[in-house]
């Protein structure tokens, strides 16, 4: 069993992650399990922010880590809020998500249906070591709609108010298996598994 460390403290991401690596010989270790802080994500695009993450994960714990950085971009509002996603109205902690939605809500309270295009964005980051000059990155997009009210109770973040077109309902009315297989995160996933396949 190889053992990797998350450098996340998200829950909701580390039950998505390990579902997938499930299957895999790998035990997925969220970074609290070592006291591991919180890194200040400086970057300015969303592979910069997991390298920042994934990195700061290595060197506390010296074990291999993976990182992830994603978030919504919707086009009415030039990609916003983008890196930011996590912290667009400005708070931290559990109301987080529903601070989030109602922001996002709010600014697009003008905009008609068809206009209100928008994606998922994940990269993942894979570090062997702290000082790996070639980490693995991967990248997953997943494209859809921003609702006009929340929608469903699976998931967390933004997904109740993302339609998902090929479902026609909203991402938090998915089951997680089916999530898993259409999402971002997902897609960026099975990418560093197959390129897992590829390392010396």
């Amino acid at each position: 069993m190889q053992r990797i460390v998350l450098a996340s403290g998200n829950q909701g991401k580390l039950r998505e992650l390990q579902a997938i690596l499930d299957q895999k010989s790998i035990e997925l270790l969220p970074q609290s399990k070592f006291n591991v802080s919180e890194v200040a994500e400086t970057g300015l695009s969303f592979v910069e922010n997991a390298l920042i993450k994934a990195r700061h994960a290595c060197v506390e714990t010296g074990l291999p880590s993976i990182a992830d950085d994603s978030g919504i971009e919707v086009d009415a509002l030039n990609g916003e809020p983008g890196i930011y996603s996590a912290r667009y109205a400005g708070i931290k902690g559990s109301t987080a998500d529903s601070e989030n939605n109602a922001k996002l809500l709010s600014e697009l309270e003008q905009v008609p249906d068809l206009l209100r295009t928008a994606r998922f964005q994940c990269v993942i980051v894979f570090l062997r070591h702290e000082k790996d000059p070639m980490p693995l990155i991967c990248q997953g997009t997943w494209e859809g709609r921003i609702l006009f009210e929340e929608s469903g109770e699976n998931g967390f973040g933004y997904d109740p108010l993302f339609y998902v077109p090929t479902h026609d309902c909203a991402s938090a009315e998915l089951d997680p298996e089916t999530k898993n297989s259409l999402s971002h995160r997902g897609q960026a996933l099975r990418q560093l598994i197959q390129c897992w396949k590829d390392l010396p």
